[in-house]
């Protein structure tokens, strides 16, 4: 393949490129919610227990 035609491929893929399926503080979001359920869950499983 010759240099120009690499170059109009990634230019021509570069502009077709839109927004995201998914916005990506929905990503961050669940990532959040499923560490702070993990936190809660080690909280309330370690809570009672005693230290050794």
């Amino acid at each position: 393949m010759s240099l120009s035609l690499i170059t109009t491929a990634v230019l021509r893929a570069s502009e077709e490129a839109g927004d995201p399926a998914v916005p990506p503080w929905v990503i961050g979001a669940i990532a959040l919610g499923i560490l702070l359920a993990l936190l809660l869950g080690l909280i309330a499983f370690g809570g009672g227990r005693e230290h050794s």
